[in-house]
């Protein structure tokens, strides 16, 4: 029998066909019976061989590059969106935002290359002088089979202009154009592909936490000297990839005074806010979608949020 051109040949001592999925694309590992592939950067996931009706379904999950950091007792950057889907045939621990039931379904078929696109991390705001401008970036959308996790949202800060996205941007303190976390989870999805931004201080004092996959930014003290920046909020932990670890937390406000303290990055690659005096804010970790965390004070930068990945997983055996 000959399907889409190719030639169906015989497996097992049956000689039917193979009842499972063959594919390749990205870096390939095995756990069990099951195929892991990760994709750190764009590339297509090509499917060779139709399997049988009950294991077309793969797991996935997919991440969304983080929001960086907004400068000068900024908040820390929103989270990019987390989207998982465990297939009714796997065995691994999934998240508790897997998307089954009620999410959105990976369906495969035979000879059919299905892109990946995976988000680079927000760029984050320069260490420059108050006549300059402060921009910093959001982080980009990650897609699979046309299911598409949106990039975490850029923080307020010092004159920083914040924004929602997967999870949302952390709010500043002083000078800030607010001292409201941004909303996460936009546009919206099922499950809920992030948490929004934690509350900046007013007039000064620390940032907000960037929103995380499973948490909301926390938001900072009370304005004043004792004033420390908010916590970014935890991101989700998975063992799609055969050990459990945490993607998309988001990333630590910065804070304005001492002996205060930056606020810490959420589970996930969410960078620490900065801490005056001190060292710089850090980013958010490569390939988790973390967000990046916030400066401190007077015109310190903003770090650049976390780039992020996509994982496909399914039963080969």
């Amino acid at each position: 029998m000959t399907q889409f051109g190719y030639k169906v040949l015989g497996f097992g001592s049956g000689g039917g066909p193979n009842p499972y999925i063959v594919a390749s694309g990205g870096t390939e590992a095995t756990s069990g019976n099951f195929k892991i592939h990760t994709f750190t950067g764009p590339g297509s996931f090509v499917v060779c061989q139709a399997p049988t009706p009950g294991n077309n379904v793969v797991s996935y999950m997919i991440v969304a590059g983080g929001g960086a950091g907004g400068k000068g007792h900024g908040g820390g950057g929103g989270a990019g969106g987390f989207r998982e889907y465990k297939s009714p045939t796997d065995s691994y621990t999934a998240s508790p935002l897997d998307g089954n039931p009620g999410g959105s379904a990976a369906t495969v078929t035979a000879c059919t290359s299905f892109p990946v696109q995976v988000g680079g991390g927000g760029a984050g705001s320069p260490a420059t002088g108050s006549g300059t401008p402060f921009a910093n970036t959001s982080g980009s959308d990650s897609v699979f089979a046309c299911i598409t996790s949106a990039g975490g949202g850029k923080a307020y800060g010092w004159t920083n202009v914040g924004a929602a996205g997967g999870s949302g941007g952390g709010a500043g303190s002083n000078n800030s154009p607010s001292t409201s976390g941004a909303a996460g989870n936009t546009p919206s999805t099922t499950p809920p592909q992030g948490n929004s931004g934690g509350d900046g201080a007013s007039p000064k004092g620390g940032g907000g936490g960037g929103g995380g996959a499973t948490g909301s930014g926390t938001n900072t003290t009370d304005p004043g000297p004792t004033a420390s920046g908010g916590d970014g909020g935890a991101g989700a932990t998975t063992s799609i990839n055969a050990t459990p670890t945490a993607f998309a937390g988001g990333g630590g406000g910065g804070n304005y005074f001492t002996p205060g303290a930056g606020g810490a990055g959420g589970s996930g690659g969410g960078g620490a806010g900065a801490t005056v005096p001190g060292s710089d804010a850090d980013e958010g970790e490569e390939n988790t979608g973390g967000g990046g965390g916030g400066g401190g004070a007077n015109y310190t930068k903003g770090e650049a949020g976390g780039s992020g990945v996509v994982i496909i997983r399914y039963k080969f055996k």
